[in-house]
């Protein structure tokens, strides 16, 4: 953990740096710029919530809620937090491969470039979550102060993101097929994760399952604080905060132990 902290401290800015250029690379040939970084968001979120409020006629929790917005609001909430890890996942396995010059011709961290892909990612989810406290404020009127905690809420995934990025980069080196598995795994964890519905509208048994999804808890969390204005649960947060950190280190582990043979193969 400490070479791991001093890696981060130590290319601060480089990884700073990176990030930046990414996001201005994604948006800068495009007519509307950052823009559609507002409007993406926006029209996922307008086409799940016809398909399933109207479509499928979908209730949180089987109550009717206020107003289709309320129930957009919701969804919105873990899709946000979904996207985020999903755009990591599908990201992680190219990581190392399309970054052969940091491999063979320099000497670089690439450790760091992990971090890279989380920044970018970041940023996006936090424009999203932008949009979400603004239609709140519309629909509601008001935001909760619990917002504040949405950072903490984050910790654990970013952990848990970083070891799995590690663990993916590494993989897809030495066997391509990891990319095509987690577009499959991606497409399957969005309907396995509660973005459409809440945990416990599904029957007990089923529960237990679903909690072993990394992100079922991240989500609750997040709308406890988002949404419905309560604090954090920090029995549940610690339940999830303890993995991420063992994935962490775990993913750093494996990442060092794999990079000896990036030159060879690429």
């Amino acid at each position: 953990m400490l070479a791991i902290v001093k890696a981060f401290s130590t290319h601060r800015q480089l990884i700073y740096g990176m990030i930046r250029r990414e996001v201005q690379v994604k948006y800068k040939d495009s007519l509307v710029g950052l823009g559609w970084a507002f409007f993406t968001p926006l029209f996922m979120l307008g086409v799940y919530t016809f398909v399933f409020s109207e479509v499928f006629k979908s209730r949180w929790n089987n109550v009717v809620p206020d107003s289709k917005a309320d129930f957009a609001i919701m969804l919105f909430a873990g899709l946000i937090i979904y996207t985020f890890f999903a755009e990591c996942l599908l990201k992680g396995p190219q990581i190392i491969t399309s970054n052969t010059n940091y491999v063979k011709k320099i000497v670089f961290p690439l450790e760091i470039l992990p971090f890279i892909a989380i920044g970018v990612s970041l940023f996006q989810l936090a424009i999203s979550c932008g949009v979400l406290l603004v239609a709140q404020l519309i629909v509601k009127g008001t935001l909760p102060i619990t917002a504040l905690l949405f950072p903490v809420v984050l910790v654990p995934l970013i952990f848990s993101t970083a070891g799995i990025l590690w663990i993916l980069s590494a993989a897809g080196v030495y066997l391509r097929d990891i990319g095509q598995i987690m577009t499959v795994l991606t497409s399957v964890l969005m309907f396995l994760s509660p973005i459409f519905y809440p945990v416990n509208a599904l029957p007990e048994k089923f529960q237990t399952w679903l909690r072993l999804n990394p992100l079922t808890n991240i989500i609750e969390q997040s709308r406890l604080v988002l949404v419905e204005g309560r604090s954090i649960d920090w029995l549940q947060y610690s339940m999830s905060l303890v993995p991420s950190l063992i994935v962490f280190a775990v993913g750093y582990f494996l990442f060092q132990k794999a990079r000896k043979g990036f030159a060879d193969v690429l």
